[in-house]
């Protein structure tokens, strides 16, 4: 996996990661999984003989009920106590939310985004998308939940910053010197997860990452990533910052493209500080990870609790 020049790449250019090396057609009749076809039995016992301590870090923000900018469609959740014969009773709760956006750990499916050529696997919207849900690349294609190899990649600890900004994303050859500097290298169907620095970013910045209100630029990664994900030839890439946004491209999706281009699943907001420092402390940055989304018929992701045990 090696990038031949580290210039920004021209808007032709991410065109053509976008549309010249698509895994379409790749997996046949099994398509509507995507990579994760890439995720076999031996694949799921590598990931198993990664387990040595049993010790278990949880890669999900707490639910959004908050309205911040990062949230204005914040999610519901109230509770009712139901009484029983003999003084007993019962407390049950409903919850509701739109996982879609900067505030909640989900999972997107492939049939979550599209550009002009179409959804995953050449797909069409129209044909697609039904008020019943969607019939191809749907969440429920995992429904027997995501076990595979995960690997971090710690971009603040590799820059000596705490925090990846605006104005220095993150570049594809950038991800290739953190994978060999921190000794690991980056296997097909493995489940990769690139920690930006979201919460010090946050910290200093009125306790928001991405203003989903007002719009403003947000950090993160940069188109440059696309061969990256694409060379790796993983199953799923994971990030507590997402694009960088807007894009100087005036595409309607730059590394989210990695889901209709290569059928790559995205594990977006994901909380990856504790996990960076786990990794510090056990010396690796290899780990097994399980994701288990809900089992939605037709659905366009899903809520996740990703779990990493090392």
């Amino acid at each position: 996996m090696t990038t031949t020049t580290r210039s920004v790449p021209t808007k032709d250019e991410v065109l053509a990661y976008l549309s010249e090396r698509r895994n379409w057609g790749r997996w046949g009749d099994k398509g509507s999984a995507g990579a994760m076809n890439l995720i076999d039995e031996r694949k799921r016992l590598q990931a198993i003989g990664l387990v040595e301590k049993g010790r278990t870090v949880s890669l999900s923000r707490p639910f959004p009920v908050t309205p911040t900018a990062e949230n204005p469609r914040p999610a519901q959740h109230y509770m009712q106590v139901w009484e029983r014969p003999g003084n007993s009773g019962a407390a049950v709760d409903y919850y509701g939310l739109i996982y879609h956006g900067t505030a909640t750990t989900h999972i997107d499916a492939l049939c979550h985004v599209w550009d002009e050529n179409g959804m995953w696997d050449g797909r069409k919207p129209e044909d697609t998308l039904t008020f019943e849900g969607a019939n191809y690349g749907t969440v429920d294609a995992w429904s027997d939940g995501i076990l595979t190899r995960g690997v971090l990649l710690d971009v603040p600890k590799h820059r000596g910053k705490p925090y990846v900004t605006v104005e220095e994303p993150v570049h594809g050859w950038e991800l290739e010197d953190i994978a060999k500097e921190q000794g690991v290298t980056l296997e097909p169907g493995d489940a990769v997860m690139v920690y930006s620095g979201r919460e010090a970013f946050s910290a200093e910045h009125e306790g928001i990452w991405a203003n989903s209100v007002s719009g403003e630029p947000r950090p993160g990664l940069h188109a440059s990533c696309l061969p990256f994900v694409r060379d790796s030839d993983m199953s799923l890439l994971g990030w507590d910052m997402m694009d960088a946004s807007p894009n100087e491209y005036d595409i309607g999706w730059s590394v989210h493209g990695v889901i209709f281009a290569y059928g790559v699943a995205l594990l977006d907001n994901a909380l990856l500080e504790p996990l960076a420092n786990a990794c510090a402390e056990e010396g690796r940055y290899e780990f097994m990870i399980s994701i288990n989304p809900l089992n939605v018929i037709g659905g366009t992701g899903s809520p996740v609790n990703p779990i990493a045990v090392f």
